[in-house]
């Protein structure tokens, strides 16, 4: 894994795929009671999580080490590359918690960097 580049394995589910609305939308009431619609396309922003749900994308604790080292960067852009081809540009998501969950499958109380872990990571598309 190449630091500006994300690489993840093939079992790894964008779970969030289709929860993304490409158009924005607010509505109010005018003083006349008459309902005032705005909408607007969003370009950029849109959330990305990757997990195995528990079932599948198993990443070695080096993955992990080297992804929460990542994560240490501020307003680092990263080039996302899923099995399918897609790329997005995109940056931790930090603004409902933690970009990166890592639990380990089988606990050991010292893991080496082969041991494998359940990984949840959270990123947001910008440019």
């Amino acid at each position: 894994m190449q630091l500006d580049t994300i690489t993840l394995p093939d079992d790894l589910l964008w779970i969030n795929e289709f929860e993304w609305n490409l158009v924005e939308q607010t509505t109010e009431r005018s003083l006349t009671g008459a309902l005032l619609v705005q909408e607007g396309q969003l370009t950029h922003g849109r959330p990305i999580v990757l997990s195995g749900n528990g079932q599948a994308g198993w990443v070695s604790r080096l993955t992990v080490k080297n992804l929460f080292t990542l994560s240490k960067a501020v307003s680092k852009t990263m080039t996302l590359k899923l099995p399918d081809n897609r790329q997005f540009s995109v940056i931790f998501d930090r603004s409902n918690g933690a970009p990166i969950e890592a639990q380990q499958l089988m606990p050991f109380a010292y893991p080496d960097d082969s041991n494998q872990y359940l990984l949840t990571l959270r990123l947001l598309t910008v440019h």
